[in-house]
């Protein structure tokens, strides 16, 4: 099966380009989705942030307080290694299942800290959806509605720029509409239909 490894930074579009995979009829496995799923209400590993971390992340109905969390982390850097210990090995786990699983010609893995956890060995090619930073910034603080501070420091907190680009194999720039983000993703994945067909 060949993997495709998409990544990006923040706000930098990702979601965009998986979607139209997806249209196109290949299988997304999205790591912050599972992440999503393995800390939902009443599962094991949500119990385990709130020993580790604090049961001050757990609101009233027993749901992880997302805002609280990430506001947390982004000023604690080893609050994030600890949380990081706790969902990273998980939900590697589970995407090379569903990997394994998939019946598409090829699947697409979503995965925001591919280069910061030095995941590109895990992938046959590397995908970096690219903008320029004061881009990002802007699309993150009215996506999320974060002050320019806060966006600078998530920023901060991710691979440079320079870094992503070093490890992409395939790159898309995503500083116009987004049909031109779609004809991107149309004209890769032909490509990406013929590679998984040489792999055969």
């Amino acid at each position: 099966m060949l993997k495709i490894g998409l990544t990006g930074g923040i706000a930098s579009g990702k979601s965009t380009a998986a979607e139209r995979f997806s249209q196109l009829g290949v299988e997304v496995i999205d790591a912050d989705q599972i992440s999503r799923e393995l800390v939902a209400t009443g599962m094991p590993l949500l119990a385990r942030i709130g020993d580790e971390l604090g049961a001050e992340f757990i609101d009233e109905s027993g749901a992880l307080d997302r805002r609280r969390l990430r506001e947390h982390i982004f000023s604690h850097p080893e609050a994030r290694q600890r949380l990081e210990a706790i969902l990273h090995p998980a939900i590697a786990a589970e995407m090379e299942a569903r990997a394994n699983r998939a019946s598409s010609p090829y699947v697409v893995l979503m995965i925001p800290l591919l280069v910061e956890k030095n995941l590109a060995s895990n992938v046959d090619r590397v995908l970096v959806v690219d903008l320029p930073e004061g881009l990002q910034i802007e699309r993150l603080c009215a996506r999320d509605g974060v002050d320019e501070t806060l966006a600078r420091r998530m920023l901060a907190a991710q691979a440079s720029r320079e870094d992503r680009l070093n490890v992409a194999d395939d790159l898309i720039s995503n500083t116009a509409s987004p049909q031109e983000l779609h004809q991107a993703v149309d004209s890769l994945h032909q490509k990406y239909l013929a590679l998984a067909l040489s792999n055969h």
